[in-house]
């Protein structure tokens, strides 16, 4: 039911009167709000700025791009049909596919498997030290600001050419990402059950072991999974750098401009992508249903 229009003139009118009084019993919730909307004007100016310099610098013209589109079909019908090479070659390319695919899923383990703890580090209600915390997600933020072909490049020239390149720039790469997930996931997670665990005299050890971590173990495997299937991805990329993997072949054929190869190989990478796309989904949602049951 609505209120007349006076009623609700009235109520606006008190409140406008109590309002120096609230802000006086609630400075903490005001300056949390002001904060905010500081926050958020500087955030849209800066997302306005940003927009602005892009289209007056970055030469974003749509007419070059409709004057190329007929070199896009010129490259697309040299791609067509896609076949595959001769019968060593295509050895070759296949062992490189299942190098590829270990490369992603070895860096991704190893990131995991780091990132765990440092997680926890960074995660507001699992770390007491906040000095420490500051630290952890400054490194983080440090080791996700380098793209995984940058730390490729670095560490081909660390370890020499090979795949235990591409898996330690996976792995270096996927930390920080992980890291960032993952304290967050942890930040995320309901109080009440750490709650009840202080209440019946549990530590921060118990605290964290049995209110925390049984929440977010099927958030944190879910994203392992996710981030394992773009690293299948990225594995192929950074092998175009000398990382290993099937992009050491696909940066070749694109070289020596045979592109039936060149489309044979998009479309094997497009199959495995979405074969494991299907099965991270499946498994996802059986680690969600298990989580809930």
């Amino acid at each position: 039911m609505r209120l007349p229009a006076h009623e609700i003139s009235g109520l606006r009118a008190s409140s406008i009167t109590r309002l120096p009084a609230i802000r006086q019993a609630y400075p903490d919730a005001f300056r949390r709000l002001n904060a905010g909307r500081l926050a958020m004007g500087a955030l849209c100016l800066c997302g306005l700025a940003l927009f602005l310099f892009g289209i007056a610098r970055l030469e974003i013209a749509p007419r070059r791009l409709l004057t190329g589109s007929g070199q896009l079909l010129h490259f697309l019908t040299l791609m067509w049909p896609p076949l595959p090479p001769s019968g060593a070659q295509a050895i070759g390319i296949l062992k490189a596919l299942g190098e590829t695919l270990a490369i992603a899923f070895l860096g991704t383990l190893g990131a995991a498997v780091i990132a765990f703890p440092l997680g926890l580090l960074a995660a507001r209600n699992t770390t007491m030290n906040q000095a420490l915390r500051f630290l952890t997600r400054r490194g983080l933020d440090g080791i996700r600001a380098i793209d995984a072909l940058i730390w490729a490049l670095i560490w081909v020239s660390v370890v020499g050419l090979g795949p235990f390149a591409g898996v330690l720039a996976i792995l270096t790469s996927d930390i920080g990402t992980f890291g960032k997930l993952f304290s967050e996931a942890i930040e995320a997670a309901d109080r009440k059950a750490q709650e009840g665990i202080i209440a019946a005299g549990g530590d921060d050890i118990s605290r964290v072991g049995f209110g925390v971590l049984p929440q977010v173990l099927p958030v944190l495997a879910g994203q392992v999974l996710y981030l394992f299937e773009s690293n299948v991805r990225s594995s192929s990329i950074i092998g175009i750098v000398g990382a290993g993997g099937i992009g050491l072949h696909l940066a070749e054929m694109i070289r020596t401009l045979e592109w039936p190869s060149v489309a044979f190989i998009v479309v094997l990478m497009l199959l495995v992508v979405t074969a494991i796309d299907a099965l991270s989904t499946r498994l996802r949602a059986a680690i969600a249903d298990n989580a809930t049951a």
